[in-house]
């Protein structure tokens, strides 16, 4: 799932932080975050941020679980449109436009 916000201002790390969410890496432009629901790191929220044009674009997805097969970028999740992810977008925006 994807959420704009336009003409965003500050750091979007800083942002993110506020709102729960734990710096992972940096891959090229795009730096990943998590947001993991219970202690043992999943589920989790996952989601890549990068600045666009003065607008932070964030591709979010749900992990259900660690990957159990295969390469470890393979994993179960959710990626399209979901209650859940729905949810988390919106209170990502009202945390970040806050």
């Amino acid at each position: 799932m994807i959420i704009k916000l336009e003409n965003f201002k500050g750091n979007p790390s800083d942002h993110l932080r506020r709102a729960g969410y734990v710096f992972q890496k940096k891959e090229g432009e795009e730096s990943a975050y998590i947001r993991a629901l219970s202690r043992s790191g999943f589920p989790r929220f996952h989601l890549f941020a990068s600045i666009r044009g003065g607008d932070l674009i964030m591709n979010i997805h749900l992990d259900q679980k660690r990957a159990t097969y295969g390469s470890a970028k393979r994993h179960h999740g959710e990626y399209g449109d979901s209650s859940v992810l729905e949810e988390e977008a919106e209170r990502i925006k009202s945390a970040l436009e806050a």
